[in-house]
């Protein structure tokens, strides 16, 4: 038998399917260990055959079969197929994707502990004197088995050992899995259902829709059709894929499920341990879970007879990898309801402009819910003007308005949110003699001060710096902070509210392993008044005692240089808004603006996505913008900016010669440096362009031209409607 083979090795140079001569116990979709020049290498066994166009004499046989299950199933390997020819992207590392890589290295393994068992009761073969003994077997005569370490720790590990050595007992080891969020609140709600959350379930059921959109407005119980809809998957024996777009909301909605599911559900994201993150794959792969649920990562999960796939808040930008390799969650998503012929459910308060076009015009299935749980009505939302603020003399970061309504809600034992999407204590530092901006040696961006630390940290590449004393250009130590940051927002809310319990929610805060959970679990215990975060903080999360929330800078995002900002700015306002109000008590919201006659705010304020949507999707038409057409970009990155510039020259020349010889399907053409000219260090350009619509054949030559260029000094790729373009 002759086995087909992927070595992992994510190269360009050795992507190809190699042939081994097969072992008995080789089947498809196991790991296996083969040479591999003069190395010996990782691969997958993804076919078996009887036929190679290899000599058998120079077929090199497989070492060593890893797996008794295939690690990969048939439909990770079609998948595998998929992704290599839709992304265009090396064999190996399409596969990577479905294992966790420290399994692929072999940094862990299951966790295996060692038991005790009573098999021959005889104490009287033992010395009067050996009491430890005595009492081990005495133990054991009455609990029947006992995990070994617990019996050295209470009689000695010498007597285990004499006990073992005599016959009496015997060991085994079993597997034990290490469950992630294992303190988690497991309190299972009594549900009844709105008439609205009634309709959604039969319209999802009853559709003959592959993908049907819920759109409902934040707070109109989304989460409880999708926990009806999976439970009623589960009694099909079907499993269910749900993704989530932030870690932080994995916990909560992990909580509802376990509460309802018990131990048939399974999380998989970065934020796990290795061992948390190699027991939880093996549940799924094995059947002993059938739900899994995580970020973007888990829509990979190794589950099969699939009978739903659940997409929360289906318009984040998060579900958009935007690494090697880059790959949309959605198409993913499409790819296993095709092979296993099941529903995708997409939901969404702010739908993305391009699936609420498709829902509208019948390709998908659209779900309306726009009322909230027991009729209550979404929060105030006013909308202030920093520059009257401004003028009123008020050099603070909160409007009279806000500081107002902060002391109210905290005077009525209320809970506030203020949401910055900004980091740090300030954007930049700035020499007020100079000019001079403190700039990442790395990237060509600013370094934003952090207070906690005293250090000046850049948000692209991570690195930290000593803060200035002085300005490097001229001397002067007149340093000013520019801008604003989460931490200034703490900072000035003490001094304001020095009585105020405040917690802060932001990449800085939670890094450590179950930093998000710890935040969101204090502030749902009322262990503080007030949580300023960045976006970590409009999705998803619910607190019943939260009345009041605070937009600072909600123009922030506006203007961007991005065709989604408009987009993405709206989409943000509604959801923190809608974070508050979902108790008993109305909810309001301050929003302010330098800008607030702007159209994109004046429909937030208003709630008003489909008004949103109708002037949004005119102006894309016009100007022929996604999805109306598609955005494409090479981007050439080098840590040599000679080659970078002379690698762009080359692609460049190649691009445009497809361009002149098809000037009628294109919008725009250009090459340019990128918005942010270097980050890590790579100089960074790019070839942009606008193609007109159903044009696969055409973006296809683009991904062929980044493939010729790249190389292991500069990296070259491809982007199709980039959700960041930075």
């Amino acid at each position: 038998m002759i086995a087909e083979v992927i070595v992992d090795v994510a190269s360009s140079q050795v992507d190809k399917i190699f042939d081994y001569s097969a072992t008995e116990d080789t089947k498809i979709g196991c790991r296996v260990v083969v040479p591999f020049g003069k190395k010996v290498i990782d691969g997958i066994c993804i076919n078996l055959k009887t036929v190679s166009d290899v000599p058998s004499d120079k077929l090199k046989p497989i070492i060593k079969v890893q797996d008794e299950q295939p690690a990969l199933t048939k439909e990770m390997i079609e998948l595998m197929r998929f992704m290599v020819k839709r992304y265009h992207i090396p064999n190996s590392l399409a596969l990577r994707q479905f294992l966790p890589s420290e399994m692929r290295k072999g940094k862990v393994r299951a966790k295996l502990v060692k038991f005790a068992t009573l098999s021959n009761y005889q104490p009287e073969i033992l010395k009067k004197n050996a009491k430890s003994q005595i009492q081990a077997l005495e133990y054991l005569k009455e609990n029947k088995r006992e995990k070994v370490a617990i019996l050295n720790e209470k009689f000695s590990a010498s007597a285990i050992k004499a006990l073992y050595d005599k016959g009496l007992i015997t060991f085994e080891e079993e597997r034990v899995n290490r469950l992630p969020y294992s303190k988690l609140n497991l309190t299972e709600k009594k549900v009844e259902y709105t008439s609205e959350q009634l309709n959604a379930i039969n319209r999802v059921e009853q559709s003959d829709k592959k993908v049907n959109l819920i759109f409902g407005v934040t707070g109109s119980g989304k989460t409880e059709v999708y926990l009806n809809l999976i439970e009623k998957t589960i009694k099909q024996g079907k499993s269910v894929i749900m993704a989530v777009p932030e870690i932080s909301l994995t916990p909560q909605m992990l909580s509802q499920l376990r509460a309802r599911f018990k131990e048939n559900v399974s999380i998989l994201h970065s934020g796990l341990s290795f061992g948390e993150r190699f027991d939880e794959w093996w549940r799924l792969r094995s059947g002993e879970a059938k739900i899994a649920i995580g970020a973007r990562s888990v829509i990979f999960a190794p589950v099969e007879n699939v009978g739903l796939i659940v997409i929360d808040e289906q318009h984040d930008s998060s579900y958009d990898s935007e690494n090697s390799p880059r790959y949309s969650t959605f198409e993913i998503a499409k790819f296993r309801s095709d092979y296993n012929n099941c529903k995708i459910v997409l939901g969404s308060a702010t739908p993305s402009v391009e699936v609420f076009l498709k829902a509208k015009n019948g390709e998908y299935g659209l779900i309306k819910m726009q009322s909230r749980i027991n009729k209550r009505s979404l929060p105030q939302m006013i909308c202030v003007d920093m520059r009257k603020e401004v003028v009123r003399g008020n050099p603070s970061y909160y409007s009279g308005l806000l500081k107002k309504e902060i002391s109210e809600c905290l005077n009525n034992g209320n809970q506030a949110m203020i949401f910055l999407n900004r980091r740090g204590y300030s954007k930049q530092v700035i020499c007020s003699s100079c000019g001079y901006v403190a700039k990442c040696e790395q990237c060509d961006v600013a370094l934003n001060y952090h207070s906690d630390c005293n250090r000046l940290k850049c948000h692209y590449c991570g690195t930290a710096y000593k803060m200035l004393t002085a300005c490097p250009e001229c001397g002067s130590v007149n340093l000013i902070y520019g801008g604003t940051g989460t931490q200034r927002v703490v900072e000035e809310l003490r001094k304001t509210f020095p009585g105020a319990r405040i917690l802060r929610m932001d990449n800085d805060t939670t890094q450590n392993k179950d930093g998000h959970l710890n935040v969101l679990k204090d502030f749902a215990e009322k262990k503080a008044d007030i949580l300023v975060g960045t976006q970590m903080i409009a999705k998803g999360h619910d607190f019943s005692s939260v009345t009041l929330v605070g937009i600072l800078d909600a123009d922030m995002s506006l203007f961007f240089s991005d065709y989604r900002s408009s987009e993405r700015t709206f989409q943000l306002i509604t959801q923190v808004a809608g974070r508050c109000g979902r108790g008993e008590k109305q909810g309001k919201v301050i929003l302010q603006s330098y800008c607030p006659e702007n159209p994109v705010l004046v429909l937030s304020s208003r709630y008003d996505y489909e008004g949103f949507f109708e002037r949004e999707i005119a102006l894309r038409k016009t100007t022929h913008f996604p999805p109306f057409a598609d955005v494409i970009r090479i981007m050439v990155e080098s840590e040599e900016e000679g080659l970078a510039i002379e690698t762009l020259k080359n692609v460049y020349f190649d691009c445009k010669e497809i361009f002149d010889n098809n000037k009628d399907k294109f919008y725009f053409f250009n090459k340019m440096k990128s918005p942010v000219k270097r980050i890590k260090r790579k100089h960074r350009f790019q070839v942009l362009m606008r193609i007109k619509s159903d044009n696969r054949d055409l973006i296809d030559k683009f991904y062929d031209i980044s493939e010729k260029y790249n190389s292991s000094k500069v990296c070259v790729y491809t982007e199709e409607n980039s959700s960041n373009l930075v």
